[in-house]
């Protein structure tokens, strides 16, 4: 093994923190740990953001950010844990697209700045401190990558368009007031 150089330890950084975050987010939505919601009120929300049936989604969101983070952190299966990082922070996004880009204002920047990151650590790679390295790259192959970004981005498509469809389906038919009374 070569010597570790500072793109390790930023690589590290960056899988710890980002790792940590999304981890932490899915024990909320699994757990109810930090404030959350658990899989019942997590389950309530998804319904009301057009994700159907809502435990399900709560349960597929809350272990897409568990494990996808806790794999980030670790470095381990890191094209796999990155792309299901993505492909969940890209669901979150859509939630919040109506509300414009900035957080403040209930914006997708940060399920934005997570994906993208979550991407780029899968794309990179985990560095040399990383489990992935200690068991010689064996769940870190180049074709892994494009692979699981391909997997990864037909699920979450699939999964963002039949919200989006539902939504479409419950607006119509509810008309807007042509003059306010």
């Amino acid at each position: 093994m070569n010597c570790v150089d500072r793109r390790d330890v930023g690589l590290l950084l960056l899988r710890l923190g980002t790792g940590g975050v999304l981890a932490a987010h899915g024990t909320q939505k699994l757990f109810g740990w930090f404030g959350g919601g658990g899989i019942e009120g997590t389950g309530q929300f998804m319904e009301s953001v057009g994700y159907y049936p809502g435990k399900a989604s709560a349960l597929a969101s809350g272990l897409t950010e568990t494990g996808g983070g806790m794999l980030l952190a670790l470095g381990l299966a890191t094209p796999a844990a990155g792309a299901a990082a993505a492909g969940g922070m890209a669901g979150a996004a859509a939630v919040h697209l109506p509300n414009g880009f900035f957080a403040q204002g209930g914006g997708y920047e940060y399920a934005a700045t997570l994906g993208l990151t979550a991407a780029g650590l899968a794309i990179a790679g985990p560095g040399r401190l990383s489990v992935d390295a200690l068991f010689g790259q064996a769940v870190n192959r180049e074709w892994m990558v494009p692979a699981a970004f391909a997997v990864t981005g037909a699920v979450t498509a699939l999964v963002i368009g039949a919200r989006n469809k539902r939504l479409r389906r419950k607006s119509e038919g509810q008309q807007e007031a042509l003059f306010e009374e």
